[in-house]
């Protein structure tokens, strides 16, 4: 039998004759609960009393559910490590994955489900900018503090008119995951620097990642002296893209560049190449999947895409999560925001400790708020590098790796930050 010293007084037991009929045998333990009922989501462990619940936010069926899963292990991971630590002395931490099927409406009301949920004091995610636009309010509103590893829309931080003025909307977001502000730039300056290509055609999918990253990759194509010679609008359902293939192929263009995700990219590409366009597609990090090779054919040879940071099997600070990943047994992969999530993760697990160690050990009552709070001073070596947040909320690793697709699989190109 347990009793649990909260805000007030919880007996889970039917009368209190039962109660003191336990007190008289000796029966009853007391156990210190924190500032928080755990209520339903899983008794306590080896660390205390205290039940902290991360929500984890992404596609975890659908086209997207490959870079979903990922997201939701990793995080998982990252949960299994800190109380295999006893990071935080007193707290057990867990995670509550819902699935947003890459849809704002469904991520809005994952967002106030986490809200309602009091054990929930943080959330990864989303995967789609789009999904985060739907979900940022809610969480600001609650003070409940949310992380991304994979948001690349510089609106989300920075404002709708972040290219003339940044002004941040809501302090309760932040990511681990650079912008689409320095990712289109860095794709442009490679296409036309290095792969020497002068004349692109430039495609989207209309959703705010993919239209935003098409808009920054444009504008610096352009300033560097390349010409866009077309430019399409796909709708994100479609499957058959032979118009717009044809439209490539009289274009005389010797790129494509797609700004969009992967599920879409793959047969684009492919339908180009059978339309007789022999030339190559860029993406950015949402085409960055390995499930792009199986849909694009064996003719994706040479195509390319950027992703945010460096990549995570070649990176010393990376090695441990790689092993521990590996030995977790999960049965999907890390995927292409793995590392990143880990360390949305474990910013929250940090911000949560740091409130704890200022309240004598134990979570406040406004402890969403404080956690927020803290989370703009979390500082920490990541899975991914150094991590940390500038002003906006953004991460302050800047950098970006080109990849190719060779012998069926991505292979980095070249490393680097975006130079403007």
């Amino acid at each position: 039998m347990r009793l649990c010293l909260g805000k007030g007084l919880i007996v889970r037991q039917r009368s209190l004759i039962a109660i003191t009929a336990a007190l008289a045998a000796g029966a009853l333990t007391l156990t210190a609960c924190g500032s928080r009922d755990s209520g339903d989501k899983g008794s306590d462990s080896g660390n205390g009393g205290t039940t902290v619940v991360i929500g984890v936010d992404a596609p975890l069926t659908g086209d997207l559910s490959a870079m979903g899963l990922g997201i939701k292990n990793s995080a998982d991971l990252a949960v299994r490590n800190a109380n295999k630590q006893q990071l935080v002395k007193g707290v057990t931490f867990k995670i509550d994955a819902r699935d947003d099927q890459a849809q704002p409406s469904a991520g809005q009301q994952n967002a106030s489900s986490f809200v309602s949920d009091k054990n929930v004091l943080g959330v990864v995610g989303p995967l789609n900018s789009s999904v985060a636009e739907s979900m940022q309010k809610v969480f600001d509103d609650a003070k409940l503090v949310q992380v991304s590893p994979a948001n690349t829309g510089p609106a989300l931080t920075q404002g709708p008119d972040w290219q003339n003025k940044k002004v941040r909307p809501y302090k309760a977001y932040f990511r681990t995951a650079t912008t689409d502000a320095i990712q289109g730039p860095f794709a442009a300056q490679y296409v036309y620097n290095t792969a020497k290509k002068k004349k692109v055609f430039v495609i989207d999918d209309k959703k705010t990642y993919g239209s935003g990253l098409a808009a920054t990759f444009t504008t610096e194509f352009k300033k560097l002296g390349g010409k866009v010679v077309g430019t399409e609008h796909i709708n994100p359902d479609a499957k058959d893209f032979s118009a717009i293939a044809t439209k490539v192929k009289n274009s005389g263009a010797q790129v494509v560049y797609y700004g969009g995700e992967y599920p879409q990219a793959g047969p684009l590409s492919k339908q180009i190449k059978a339309a007789g366009a022999k030339i190559p597609l860029v993406g950015g990090d949402g085409v960055k999947d390995d499930t792009y090779m199986k849909l694009a054919g064996s003719e994706a040879t040479g195509d390319l895409a950027t992703s945010v940071g460096a990549p995570v099997e070649d990176l010393p600070s990376a090695k441990q999560f790689v092993a521990d990943y590996k030995a977790a047994g999960y049965k999907e992969e890390y995927s292409a925001y793995g590392g990143y999530a880990y360390d949305s993760a474990w910013a929250v697990i940090e911000a949560v400790k740091k409130v704890a160690d200022a309240n004598g050990g134990k979570l406040p009552t406004d402890a969403r708020a404080k956690i927020t709070e803290a989370m703009q001073g979390v500082s920490f070596d990541g899975v991914t590098g150094k991590v940390s947040f500038d002003e906006f909320g953004d991460a302050t690793n800047k950098q970006l790796t080109v990849y190719a697709v060779k012998n069926g699989a991505w292979v980095p190109v070249k490393s680097g930050t975006y130079t403007g």
